[in-house]
């Protein structure tokens, strides 16, 4: 670690002295925060009316050619990536058509293997988040004729890809035939985004259709995932759902894993169970013992933290904002500014940045308008309104505007060091890049938009989707198992900066929460006391307790036998007779929690079988 940590010393000056003196323009002022944002809006509507004139209704759209293409599943992909941001936009009448048209016309019972990531977080996120819109007076954007279409669609959507978490450990394939199920020469290797990047969607399904088992799928895939962590509470890359070994084992924040950390502290946020806070608790301290060199974050072997991978790709470029979230925001902002100085050295950021070499990396040298920059600049803008993240975003609009702007749309950046173009846009450039950006600036000039002044606070998915902490979606609970306490919280370090974003969310279901995260005790030695002080922390949550010690779950390393594998019927799918190799006991409370795992410490981690 000695060597890169040496390394990424010597590259911060270099890179970030290049910012500092290409950076003479004056901070962005509230005028040109509207015209920037008027912009982007116009932005959005060259690429949206791109798609809607030339390849709707299939998925995406090739703006060089103006022409489309079936990229997921063949049903209009983009258009219901797009909704929530027509939506956020105030454009009710391109809305309401486009909800009306997708709940007479589309259809899932089709014969199509789908990825089941990429479904949930840009078609099943997509319906949900335009039905919780349509639906509701509160939004200013109800749909007169809508009658839930959309949650029928979504629902049926779920269903059709439940079979996919038929497997021994719980962590589902990566793909499903909608109409089949899992073929019998489906993958058994997934990534760890894959099967844990499923829990606000499917926790959301739950409970509009009040059917647990969408949930309780998806919960049992982290739970199998974080069962078979290293020691060193540090997860890999791929993992073979049906015997729980991990086939790469490259620990880090980005590329395959990305995700995982996210949807952890988010699915506290919207839905209130403690169990994914425990989680992000230890992941994220492993994260920051082992993956972070400060300003930058490498790739480890996940059993010895060896680096493997001395490289900034650019999935890694969300962190910062999930650290705003976390109300870590020191480390946020030095990232921040590490990860724009690649952005401003290129005008781009490659899929890979190579920081033993400071060149981008052989292979990774496109740039696909990926949003994770952008949105980590929003969200520092928001918990600090330093107005440098206006002057990034304006920057990021220029480098779009002059190369990435196609005749009908946006291009893909083939190479980022000659910046060529190549004829294909993702849905989630509409559906998150621009709609971060267009928030960004709008909060400069008042923020008066559907998500900073709407009626719910709202948690972002991994695809920019609005999910509302509505009572309804988010519980209203303490989450403490005794009345008024609270943490020690002596031993924790002052930050210069505290984000008050993340207590915003959990208000909506009566809790609070960390502003910082600091390192745990010795496992079995709880401090929790009773007192009238409230210091930010969760009531009632003692940063002593393990994430086994407070919800009594074993983890096994035994490995089960597969057997032969028989393709599943969506429709007789039955989830709870999977056999994970995770078991919850019965625990009633903290201290009985801490009681049991007193005698069992040796439990808490699973063996080196893995």
């Amino acid at each position: 670690m000695r060597s890169i940590r040496a390394i990424c010393v010597l590259f911060v000056p270099v890179v970030v002295g290049f910012f500092a003196i290409n950076t003479v323009a004056d901070s962005v002022t509230v005028e040109e925060a509207k015209l920037l944002r008027d912009e982007v809006r116009e932005m959005f509507y060259h690429a949206y009316y791109g798609y809607m004139e030339h390849a709707f209704p299939l998925d995406e759209l090739r703006p060089l050619s103006c022409e489309g293409e079936d990229s997921l599943g063949g049903y209009a992909l983009t258009l219901i990536d797009s909704l929530d941001t027509l939506a956020l936009l105030g454009d009710a009448e391109q809305f309401s058509s486009s909800v009306e048209w997708i709940g007479k016309n589309l259809q899932f019972d089709i014969n199509k293997t789908v990825s089941v990531f990429e479904t949930t977080i840009r078609v099943l996120g997509g319906l949900l988040s335009a039905h919780l819109v349509a639906s509701d007076y509160a939004t200013g954007m109800r749909v007169s004729s809508y009658e839930n279409q959309l949650l029928h669609l979504a629902e049926d959507l779920g269903r059709r890809m439940l079979p996919a978490f038929e497997t021994p450990t719980g962590i589902p394939f990566g793909s499903v035939n909608l109409l089949l199920g899992v073929d019998e020469n489906e993958s058994k290797i997934t990534s760890t985004a894959g099967g844990g990047t499923l829990t606000l969607e499917f926790g959301i399904l739950s409970r509009l259709t009040n059917d647990p088992v969408f949930e309780q799928v998806t919960k049992n895939a982290v739970r199998g995932l974080w069962a078979r962590r290293s020691k060193l509470d540090l997860v890999g890359a791929h993992i073979n759902v049906f015997t729980g070994e991990w086939t790469q084992k490259d620990a880090g924040i980005g590329t395959s894993i990305d995700s995982f950390y996210e949807y952890l502290l988010k699915a506290y946020l919207l839905f209130g169970d403690e169990e994914y806070l425990f989680i992000f608790k230890e992941a994220y301290q492993a994260a920051m013992r082992h993956l972070f060199a400060d300003p930058w974050y490498v790739e480890v072997n996940m059993d010895s933290a060896t680096i493997v991978w001395p490289l900034f790709n650019s999935l890694q470029a969300f962190w910062p904002g999930l650290q705003v979230l976390a109300g870590d925001v020191d480390p946020a902002i030095r990232t921040h500014a590490a990860f724009f100085s690649v952005w401003r050295r290129y005008g781009f950021t490659p899929e890979g940045f190579n920081l033993a070499t400071l060149s981008v990396q052989h292979g990774q040298k496109s740039y696909p308008l990926r949003p994770e920059l952008i949105e980590s600049t929003y969200w520092l803008y928001k918990a600090t309104r330093d107005p440098r993240y206006l002057d990034a975003g304006r920057d990021i609009v220029a480098s779009l505007q002059y190369g990435a702007r196609c005749p009908c749309g946006y291009c893909h950046i083939t190479d980022v060091e000659d910046h060529k173009q190549e004829d294909h846009m993702e849905s989630f450039f509409l559906a998150e890049t621009v709609k971060y950006l267009w928030l960004l600036f709008d909060l400069a000039v008042g923020g008066d938009n559907l998500v900073e002044n709407g009626p719910y606070k709202y948690i972002f998915s991994t695809e920019g989707h609005l999910l509302p902490a509505s009572p309804r979606i988010s519980l209203m609970r303490e989450h403490c198992s005794y009345y008024g306490a609270f943490c020690n919280t002596s031993r924790l370090r002052e930050e210069s900066y505290v984000s008050d974003i993340l207590g915003e969310f959990l208000e909506a279901n009566g809790s609070k929460i960390f502003r910082e995260l600091g390192p745990s005790r010795l496992p079995g030695s709880p401090t929790c006391q009773r007192t009238t002080f409230s210091s930010g922390l969760i009531k009632g949550f003692c940063l002593d307790l393990t994430h086994g010690q407070k919800f009594g779950i074993s983890y096994f390393s035994s490995v089960v036998a597969p057997k032969e594998h028989e393709p599943a019927n969506p429709k007789e799918a039955t989830p709870s007779e999977s056999n994970p190799v995770v078991f919850v006991s019965s625990v009633g409370s903290a201290d009985s929690a801490s009681d049991h795992w007193k005698d069992n410490i040796s439990d808490l981690r699973p063996s080196n079988d893995n």
